[in-house]
Parts: structure tokens; C-alpha cells; sequence
């Protein structure tokens, strides 16, 4: 998702005062929502075959979801999740209807008849209709966003990260478990186009005067990149020469943008070229890539990235890092971009985990700038964007309750994977690190700690306190030092026990050389002829005290 959003995005969280400090309570609607309950974990997903109407004027939908599984152990309940105010109005097993009872608001719990045996394949499909919730903020607070065209037009569409993907269709809400493909069906009035994600089959003309849009998705897909965009929109396409060879480009615009389309969208190349140098190729060249106008500012949707930055450089025309490199694209762009890699290739289990989106998404910008601008170029813009870090909550949030951490998984979780780097101090290493991770986590959901220990294992460097400290802590670690002759004495503070990471210091003139600071005094020879030349090398996320 886009910058920084508010702290704990909590499903119906209470939060009650304890001292002077908040501290979440949580559920049982946060745990149906969160966590991988006894009605999710007996089933695999494989296949959702989703077909919806959708009435602009009225602002409400109908249709049903047709879901594919694969019964991993016997077991007759299955949990299918829909907010309110969507209604699940029935549900089927070949052709058998089926009883339900709605557990809370927004969760189904659903008795199969007929037996469920140990590998078995298996269907059921669901049926729904209502007024599904607008969005007040998207991309952040999530639903449907109702809005008009300068014509008078409808243009709508969806985004639902955060809030989960049943704030408007029915689906096995949790990102753990993602189906190998997708149908997705949209029927809209005859006077708009709909945008999905994948690849357009046919469109289907009704009497009534409307038309459906039939896309499918050929890949795993997490559940909230799944995406509607309804507009009178203009398409134009491009191709790309990539790593895995030819990846088809299409662009979908309202008509009075085409013209300022054609010259920003020409990012979208210099930005696969980047990312597939440092993460492997573009992970789904069989869907193809669409960059889609929509009314709000924008969302990483899988093979479907939506777009409304303006037409501008920076993010809506400012630098998040104040260094200036940050006008020379387009944030919408890039970032969202590079959540194909990171989100939509490599996704999270649980939605605590979100830094493994948001942390190497963010870094990806400075990774985005260093490859057309240099690196000096992208250090600094990175270095830059720790003005943005508030170091008021963890990164990692609670598991298990759909409670993402803080705001901070965006820039300090950058400088923190940029700080890691410097440990390696191999960018060939480090490279093949990025692109390792996308090509052995392929279209996989993961837990941060695989993260963290694929990290760990492939550079060689103990990196488990360096984790705790930026992930799991608030507070930026200092090294304390101090003279004594012409020996430098530290050690870290403000840290966790046992925080032991190397740093570059200057221990002689025009040079940075690593030392290995403890929470423990230790010592290094040191040759500056003046001692206040001494800096920690600027790369490194940390603060440096004199003592």
C-alpha cells in the first residue's frame, strides 16, 4: 500500500488504557478475521471463479463466488467470510444447498453435506448481493470508491488491503492460503469498461444493456490484489522486452488524461528494467502488466496497478525524502510496481508481517534511483527518507488478529534493509540476495522470520539481533565512544541485549573501516589527527554519542 498509513489498522480493536499507555484487545471477531481457524486450515484454496453485477447508480453489487479446494483433512465446516453489510444469501454443493450460520458479522461458517474425503477435490459456490462498504480513504481505510468522471460518468473501484478483500466479495479471507488462479467476471452498464487483473478473454453483450468483462488470472493471486476498475476508459499498450522475453503493457486512462498518459507512463519501462536487474524478472509475465487510472491514489493490484499520482513526479509532485531525487519519477509508479515482487510474488501470511510489502518496497524506490541515477544518487534519497520515522511502535505487529504494525515498515524498514547492505558490504551479494529471495519464494506466502533467516543464511553475516532491534524495537541503537590516546573506545546503547552489530567508523583520515561493538566497552587503534573528524559511516541507521 501507499506511504504510511496509521498505526494498528484493527478490526473491530477495542482499546482500553492500561497506565498510560494503550493496549489493544482483541476479539473473536479479530481472531475469525486474523487468524487460520479449524474452518480454514482442514481445505486448500485452489480456483475462484467470481462473477458480479455492478449498479453504479444504486452502489451496490450481486453475484457469486464458485470456490475450488482441495480437502487436506476430512472435515464438513468451512469458514467463507463477507462483511456487512454484503449478505451471503445461499450456498450450494452440487447443486445441494447447503446450511449457514453467520458467525459475528462478517464471518460464514458452512455445514457440507456430503463427505469431504482426505484429497479429494471439491467445489461450492456462494451467492450475495447488497450495498458493500464505500471507502472514506482509499487506498487506507479500504471498500468501494463511488466517484464520477468530468463528464458525469461513474468511475469506480475497489481497494481493500488492510480491511481484507470480503469487503466486497465473498472469498477465504486470510492471506495465508491463495488460489493458483482465478476467473474473475464483472458485468457493468454498456457505457463503461471494466479492468480487472490478468488477461481480458471476451467481453459479453447482454440485452439489458449491459456487458460483462471476463478476465482471468493465471497465477496465484493474494486476495486483496484482486481489483475492479469501472470507467469510459481509453486503453493503449506497449510491450517489454524483459528477462523471461516479451511482457505485454496496457494502459487504461480516462479520455481527457490520454495525452499526459502517453508521456508519464513512460516510466513503467525504465522501472522493469530496475527492478528486474535487482529481483529477478517481472513474476508474471503470463498475465501480462496493466497500469490502471482509478480515483484514488493508487494500489499495488496484482498485474493490475492502479494509478492516480496525477500525472505527476514525486508523490502527488512532493519528495518524501527532501533530497530532490524523489521528483525525478513518478511514486505511484515505482512503488506500487514494485510491490509485484514484493506483495503480490512474495506475500505475508499475516498481515504483521507486512514489512516484508512495505519495507522492501520502500527500499526499492532508493534501489529504483540508484540504477538510473547512481548510487550515490540512492543513498541519499534513502538516507532521506528517515525523516518520515516516528519510532513510536514495533514494525511487527500482532499475529493472528489481522493487526499490521506501525507506519514505520515503510521508511525505517528501508533504512534498516539498507543498513543490512552495508553489513554485507557485497552488492553483488546483496543483488543475488534480492533476486534469490524472488526466485526460492516464488509466488509463495511466507512468515517475516523465513525473511529474516533466508537473509541471515545467504550472506553469511549474524543479522538476528540486527532484526530484533529494528523490527521487534523503538528505540535506534547509539554508539557511545570516547577517547583515550589513540585508542577509540564504544559500545552500542539504547539497544536490546546483546545487540552486536558491526558499523564503519573513520579510525584514520579519508576512510571508513568496520569495527564490532558489543553492549560491552571495547577498543580500536586510531590514527585521526583530529577527533572530531570521527563520524559513523552515514549509511549505517544508527546515532552516534560522545561520551
Amino acid at each position: 500500500m501507499t506511504l504510511v498509513k496509521a498505526i494498528g489498522c484493527f478490526s473491530l480493536l477495542l482499546l482500553v488504557q492500561s497506565g498510560s499507555a494503550q493496549s489493544p484487545v482483541f476479539t473473536r471477531e479479530d481472531t475469525l478475521r486474523g487468524s487460520i481457524t479449524p474452518q480454514r486450515d482442514w481445505w486448500d484454496l485452489t480456483y475462484y471463479n467470481l462473477k458480479i453485477k455492478v449498479d453504479p447508480a444504486e452502489k451496490s453489487i450481486s453475484g457469486s463466488n464458485e470456490i475450488h479446494y482441495t480437502v487436506l483433512s476430512s472435515d464438513k465446516v468451512l469458514q467463507i467470510d463477507l462483511q456487512a453489510p454484503l449478505r451471503l444469501e445461499r450456498a450450494e454443493q452440487d447443486g445441494q444447498a447447503l446450511p449457514m450460520t453467520r458467525q459475528g458479522r462478517n464471518a460464514y461458517f458452512i455445514d457440507l453435506i456430503k463427505d469431504q474425503p482426505k484429497g479429494s477435490r471439491q467445489s461450492i459456490t456462494v451467492w450475495y448481493s447488497g450495498i458493500p462498504q464505500a471507502a472514506r480513504n482509499a487506498p487506507w481505510d479500504g471498500g468501494f470508491s463511488w466517484k464520477t468522471d468530468e463528464a458525469g460518468l461513474p468511475f469506480v473501484a475497489t481497494s481493500c488491503q488492510g480491511i481484507g478483500a470480503s469487503v466486497w466479495w465473498p472469498c477465504k479471507d486470510h492471506m495465508y492460503d491463495e488460489p493458483d488462479s482465478q476467473a474473475i467476471t464483472v458485468r457493468v452498464p454498456k457505457n463503461l469498461t471494466n479492468v480487472s487483473n490478468g488477461r481480458l478473454r471476451r467481453v459479453l453483450e447482454h440485452e439489458d444493456g449491459t456487458h460483462s468483462f471476463e478476465w482471468f488470472v493465471s497465477n496465484p493471486i493474494n486476495n486483496y490484489g484482486v481489483n475492479v476498475n469501472i470507467a469510459n476508459y481509453t486503453h493503449f499498450a506497449d510491450t517489454f522486452q524483459g528477462e523471461k522475453g516479451l511482457l505485454t503493457l496496457d494502459y487504461y486512462v480516462l479520455p481527457k488524461d490520454l495525452e499526459k498518459a502517453k508521456v508519464q507512463f513512460q516510466q513503467v519501462k525504465p522501472m522493469l528494467r530496475a527492478f528486474e536487474h535487482w529481483f529477478g524478472p517481472y513474476p508474471f509475465y503470463e498475465d501480462g502488466y496493466k497500469l490502471v487510472q482509478v480515483p484514488y491514489l493508487g494500489m499495488e493490484h496484482q498485474s493490475s496497478v492502479t494509478y492516480g499520482n496525477r500525472f505527476l513526479n514525486g508523490y502527488l509532485g512532493k519528495d518524501l525524502s527532501g533530497t530532490g531525487w524523489g521528483m525525478k519519477w513518478d511514486f505511484i509508479i515505482i512503488h506500487e510496481s514494485g510491490h509485484e515482487w514484493f506483495a503480490n510474488n512474495i506475500t505475508y501470511r499475516d498481515i504483521a508481517d507486512m514489512w516484508v510489502h512495505e519495507s522492501f518496497t520502500n527500499y526499492s524506490e532508493g534501489l529504483y534511483t540508484e540504477y538510473h541515477f547512481g548510487k550515490e544518487a540512492g543513498y541519499a534519497y534513502i538516507r532521506g527518507c528517515r525523516s518520515t520515522i516516528q519510532n513510536k511502535a514495533p514494525i511487527i505487529g500482532i499475529y493472528g488478529v489481522n493487526s499490521e504494525g506501525s507506519g514505520d515498515m515503510y521508511s525505517k524498514g528501508g533504512n534498516m534493509l539498507h543498513t543490512i547492505r552495508q553489513i554485507v558490504d557485497d552488492d553483488e551479494k546483496w543483488r543475488s540476495i534480492l533476486r534469490g529471495l524472488n526466485r526460492d519464494f516464488y509466488h509463495q506466502t511466507v512468515y517475516g522470520s523465513q525473511i529474516e533467516a533466508y537473509i541471515i543464511r545467504h550472506s553469511g553475516k549474524k543479522l538476528e539481533k540486527v532484526f530484533d532491534q529494528y523490527l521487534r524495537n523503538i528505540t535506534i541503537p547509539v554508539l557511545e565512544y570516547q577517547f583515550k590516546g589513540r585508542k577509540l573506545k564504544y559500545r552500542w546503547t539504547n539497544c536490546i541485549e546483546g545487540f552486536d552489530m558491526p558499523a564503519k567508523v573513520t579510525l584514520s583520515s579519508g576512510k571508513f573501516d568496520f569495527i564490532y561493538p558489543t553492549t560491552q566497552w571495547k577498543s580500536s587503534s586510531c590514527s585521526l589527527p583530529n577527533k572530531d573528524d570521527f563520524q559513523v559511516e552515514p549509511n549505517f541507521y544508527v546515532l552516534a554519542r560522545r561520551q
